[in-house]
């Protein structure tokens, strides 16, 4: 689909699948603030210095399940046995997360110190009341263990009983009756019966009653049998319904605790999300941008982080860029607009693309590709690019470029980044560079 050859793509190294959907999230939601952003990099900056942290965390991240969707479930009252065991099992991570922990110091890694002592006891009581692997369904019993409910386990005892009855009763009535190959057999419609051959029919004792006439056998039953089959399905009855209510008294304690279980898992996928950029940024050479107030764009040996991968190592060609404020090494003033012209395919569109993509990396906290960047915080990154025309409702590309160039032009602040990838095409040569010629002067 659209997810390859997109910029998520490029960075997506998350383990998990709540990190997943965070790196999604958070790439459509950068950062505004300063201080937002550097405390995301400092994250990914401990966890690309330290790669055996970061190996060790993705190895605990993965043995997680997904939180957020089992909090979801148990809130509204739809997890199953399978969910509140998957829970109980990623609370029982939560403690091994903050011992890899113990020595971080940035922000997203030291919230993961704390572990919240209700998530710690609720896991507890999940584990010790649930069994390991339940069923799928929630009114077929065989979901709690022995010794959590004193009634149940009376009535599981009962129930072992009367089977343990039915399991003898085939030796005791062979020696009551004397009739050697008597046997005791169990189908869904007639439930328990006593079948002995044809032959030796004749011998059937006067308290079995005649079930079922076949080829070669009679079935019969004996009122013995009938009550403890009655009572053995009474109890089955019960014990289900008693383990459903247990059930759901458990995933009402769960539901009680989503707000805190989906703030957990915010902060295990932020840790996920933080260590899949720190991947990316060792695999792939990325430095820490620079944030600074004011707007420079200062760029040294950029690259496009999308292009750069679908290329095979080292063939991506590096580009610098300068914007905005002065360059204090140079001490020359840097344009606040760059014109490119260029021949077709000589690499414009990239070039202005991958500003854009360093950009919105940088605060989105990431690292960015290349050597190194100085940059300030915009409001938004507008782009208007090459358009496809849109004849079917009666637009031409022009005019389809005309009203993307005056939603730029009307929403532009001095803190944006414009991008605008060829403008005023479809028209004659001189009208074209007007148009163009006047945008550029206005913004």
């Amino acid at each position: 689909g659209i997810y390859h050859g997109s910029l998520l793509w490029a960075l997506d190294k998350t383990v998990t699948a709540m990190g997943g959907r965070a790196l999604r999230r958070w790439l459509l939601q950068p950062l505004l603030g300063v201080s937002g952003i550097q405390a995301r990099q400092d994250t990914v900056e401990e966890l690309v210095t330290n790669g055996s942290l970061r190996q060790q965390l993705q190895q605990l991240l993965k043995q997680i399940y997904d939180l957020e969707r089992l909090a979801g479930r148990a809130g509204s009252g739809t997890a199953n046995g399978r969910d509140l065991v998957a829970m109980a099992d990623s609370f029982g991570k939560l403690p091994d997360l903050a011992a890899l922990m113990g020595h971080a110091t940035s922000p997203y890694l030291v919230k993961l110190q704390f572990v919240p002592p209700e998530l710690d006891e609720l896991g507890r009581v999940l584990r010790s009341h649930l069994v390991e692997n339940p069923p799928l369904y929630l009114t077929e019993g065989s979901l709690i263990r022995d010794g959590v409910n004193a009634k149940l386990d009376k009535l599981r005892d009962q129930v072992s009983e009367d089977q343990q009855w039915i399991a003898n009763l085939e030796t005791t009535e062979r020696e009551r009756t004397g009739i050697s190959n008597l046997k005791v057999g169990y189908t869904k419609a007639f439930g328990y019966y006593i079948s002995i051959s044809r032959s030796k029919s004749d011998q059937a004792p006067t308290d079995y009653t005649r079930k079922q006439t076949l080829t070669n056998e009679e079935r019969y039953i004996t009122s013995e049998l009938k009550e403890c089959e009655a009572r053995l399905f009474n109890l089955n009855e019960e014990i289900h319904t008693l383990e459903y209510d247990i059930f759901i008294k458990l995933r009402d304690q769960v539901a009680e605790h989503v707000a805190l279980i989906r703030q957990v898992a915010a902060t295990v996928s932020a840790a996920d999300v933080l260590a899949a950029l720190a991947e990316v940024a060792v695999y792939q050479g990325y430095c820490r941008p620079e944030i600074v107030e004011g707007r420079p764009i200062f760029i040294e040996d950029g690259r496009h982080p999308v292009v750069e991968q679908s290329l095979p190592a080292g063939f991506f060609v590096p580009n610098d860029s300068g914007l905005g404020n002065i360059d204090p090494t140079k001490s020359a003033v840097t344009p606040d607009l760059i014109i490119l012209t260029g021949p077709n395919a000589s690499g414009k569109s990239c070039y202005l693309r991958q500003v854009g993509l360093i950009q919105l990396m940088a605060q989105v906290g990431s690292f960015v590709p290349a050597k190194s960047a100085m940059l300030g915080v915009c409001d938004r990154i507008f782009t208007r690019v090459g358009a496809v025309d849109d004849l079917a409702t009666g637009q031409s590309t022009f005019m389809v470029e005309m009203n993307e160039t005056a939603n730029i032009l009307n929403h532009a602040t001095p803190k944006s980044l414009v991008l605008l990838d060829e403008i005023g095409r479809g028209t004659a040569t001189f009208d074209g560079l007007s148009i163009a010629w006047a945008v550029a002067e206005y913004l």
